[in-house]
């Protein structure tokens, strides 16, 4: 599936000649990621082109005389689909020569240079890891560091991600973003303007059930554990009474194995939970509070009245989704560095035998977006275990080729309040997903 990337923004710079040039301001998940250049995408995708032939998305053509205001606009918009349709194939997101660039530029934008750097990552129960890495070292990277400092199992580190993670004094966390494998921690952490944020360890799988997969791995199950409490203390998974005794009783008796299948009974084990935001149901700006995970979106809705009403909407019943950035942004020489302020998620979902939009006001629209792209991705790996001559799944690296009897969209990215709206078809196991222009 397409990545969250955007390019809202780009600024008139003048050159070593006395001309004038093009800086696009490239956003992930709603935080700046690099600033690029026309001439050094294009030499990146002649190198592609390479490497990879045809099987490239177009790229937008070069002008020889000045652009007007709509060509610029144009070629702006032809660089988001480039950047969002290029990340499509897993092949290509792990080549040398995509992810060198991309390294490459994370570092020039905020004029960092390679070299030796110590970096804290944080356990889910609060403590951390210093690792010694490069600056310049994916999250992919880091991560296999981390692995080997706890002994976590190779073969299971797609069970797990670096998030930012930022912490309040008194006591609350909030899940920013998972970063991608070829994102810099190093620098993401230090290119952000929010204070207390923190590079943290977590399991990245929302389909509780996979715990079984990782149980003969002490150090996973140590992870996974220190998760399970921590998310019953900061009341993200809501056991009961009775249930929470039981808990209790198991944790004293350092039963991990015990605690962690109990879990599997807690509601929202294993969910991530967003900040409070705002939403459209039943009635304009209720506030709600999101759980996600096992293929559905929990959310506790505050009504009028105060009196707060549990709505639960079916990943299997949602037919698309879109992010939308609803506020301006800083065209100046330093545009702002996220675009979390003003952003919602609007889905469509089946209800009574018709389709209905909601809509979600939330800072964390990015990381909603992800989370139920990584529902249905579960959900076809599972659908290609129990139907294997329905859906084809592809071996690691290797291009999709998938048929199924069902049908879902997703409109997944970044849309300017009234920007024209573009549709590109891409083929995945639940059939046909339609994914909007960032």
């Amino acid at each position: 599936m397409k990545m969250h990337f955007c390019i809202p923004v780009s600024q008139q710079r003048p050159d070593a000649l006395g001309g004038r040039y093009v800086l696009y301001s490239v956003y992930l998940d709603g935080f700046l990621f690099c600033k690029v250049r026309y001439s050094q995408l294009h030499r990146w995708n002649e190198q592609l082109r390479r490497v990879f032939g045809n099987c490239l998305p177009p790229f937008p053509p070069k002008y020889y005389l000045s652009m007007t205001a709509s060509m610029a606009d144009e070629r702006r918009d032809q660089l988001e689909q480039y950047l969002q349709n290029v990340t499509m194939d897993p092949n290509m997101l792990r080549s040398d020569v995509f992810v060198d660039f991309l390294k490459l530029v994370q570092l020039d934008t905020f004029s960092i240079t390679t070299e030796k750097a110590s970096l804290d990552i944080f356990l889910p129960d609060g403590r951390s890891i210093k690792v010694e890495i490069l600056t310049s070292d994916t999250a992919e990277r880091v991560l296999e560091v981390v692995s080997h400092k706890i002994g976590l199992c190779q073969e299971l580190l797609g069970y797990f991600g670096l998030f930012l993670i930022r912490s309040y004094k008194e006591g609350k966390l909030s899940v920013i973003k998972k970063l991608a494998d070829f994102e810099l921690p190093y620098v993401s952490l230090r290119s952000s303007e929010v204070e207390n944020f923190k590079v943290g360890l977590r399991k990245w799988y929302l389909d509780p059930s996979l715990d079984s997969r990782l149980m003969d791995c002490r150090a996973a199950v140590d992870l996974i554990y220190m998760q399970a409490i921590q998310d019953i203390e900061k009341e993200w998974a809501k056991p009961t009474e009775v249930q929470r005794q039981k808990l209790e009783a198991l944790q004293k008796e350092g039963n991990q194995t015990k605690f962690l299948e109990l879990s599997q009974e807690v509601w929202h084990y294993g969910y991530v939970q967003l900040d409070p935001c705002t939403c459209d149901y039943p009635e304009p700006g209720c506030g709600t509070v999101l759980s996600v995970g096992n293929n559905e979106v929990s959310c506790c809705i505050t009504l009028p009245d105060n009196q707060t009403q549990d709505v639960i909407f079916q990943m299997n019943r949602v037919k698309c989704w879109q992010v939308t950035f609803l506020g301006t942004l800083l065209d100046t020489d330093g545009p702002q560095q996220t675009l979390n302020q003003n952003l919602e998620l609007r889905f469509q979902y089946s209800e009574e035998s018709h389709w209905q939009w909601f809509v979600i006001y939330t800072k964390q629209a990015f990381l909603l977006s992800s989370c139920l792209k990584k529902m249905i991705s579960e959900k076809m790996v599972k659908l290609a275990a129990e139907n294997p001559e329905m859906i084809e799944v592809p071996e690691q690296g290797k291009s999709k080729k998938h048929h199924s009897q069902q049908s879902q969209k997703d409109y997944s990215s970044f849309l300017p309040r009234k920007s024209k709206i573009k549709t590109a078809e891409v083929d995945c196991g639940l059939g046909t997903i339609k994914e909007e222009g960032l």
